[in-house]
């Protein structure tokens, strides 16, 4: 039987956090690796930018950070990636300070602060995951009905609600994760259901939603939102790698 000193317990219950942290899921890179946006705006903007130099205006920095976002999140040379992913949440960042007001700039910082947590230690991953929720819900409240602020907070609350209890206990508990708690399934499937509502023929929602039915034993409402993905047309960048997941996914679906 083990002996718990203060530092043994410590150890007991941070290890398979950060397991899980390793994976990406108190960093929530999870929650914005599908997170739909404007790409072919997205990817014109970084064509330009790379013509012409830095970004500078409002419109500029934020397509800029989407089109970084995308670029990263398949790169395989982890120096790399991690520079994009850098260099797109420091345009969104900019983007935010020029014009707080309009959803845009909060919505792609959370993307982008979301996928640089992959990176962190534990402590900034839990740091970064609370951003994200504080970006998307900055957008939505400048917009109720963004889809892909919708789309982020619906997997903030399934990503969560997928760690096992003890780690969400440690976010909460010791790292400053307190808004942790309030993730649930109901919310998870409310804002997905609503960016489906809202883009109907977008992929990334219909297999994000697809995975919430899923795991809440829904099987026959998750085949139909795995084919409903499948059958999508291609909107976004890396849609082709999403639908295979898709094929994949329901393939494997019991």
């Amino acid at each position: 039987m083990p002996t718990y000193s203060a530092n043994s317990i410590a150890a007991r219950f941070v290890r398979p956090a950060r397991l899980l942290w390793c994976a990406g899921l108190l960093g929530l890179g999870a929650v914005v690796v599908a997170a739909p946006h404007r790409g072919a705006h997205a990817q014109m903007a970084m064509a330009s930018v790379t013509k012409s130099g830095e970004p500078s205006t409002y419109l500029e920095l934020w397509q800029a950070a989407a089109a970084a976002v995308d670029q990263g999140e398949f790169e395989k040379d982890v120096a790399v990636r991690t520079a994009l992913y850098a260099k797109a949440t420091s345009y969104a960042r900019r983007a935010v300070a020029l014009n707080p007001g309009d959803p845009e700039g909060h919505f792609h910082l959370s993307r982008a602060v979301g996928r640089t947590a992959l990176a962190a230690g534990p402590r900034e991953r839990v740091k970064y995951g609370v951003e994200v929720r504080e970006e998307a819900l900055a957008a939505l409240k400048l917009a109720p009905r963004h889809p892909g602020a919708l789309h982020v907070m619906g997997v903030w609350h399934a990503e969560l609600m997928r760690l096992n209890g003890i780690s969400r206990t440690v976010a909460r508990a010791f790292l400053g994760g307190q808004v942790f708690g309030t993730a649930s399934w109901a919310e998870a499937l409310r804002h997905l259901e609503l960016a489906v509502e809202i883009e109907p023929a977008r992929l990334v929602h219909r297999l994000d939603l697809a995975r919430i039915y899923r795991d809440l034993d829904r099987p026959n409402d998750a085949r139909a939102a795995y084919r409903a993905a499948i059958a999508a047309p291609a909107s976004d960048p890396n849609d082709a790698v999403y639908r295979q997941h898709a094929i994949d996914e329901l393939k494997r679906l019991r």
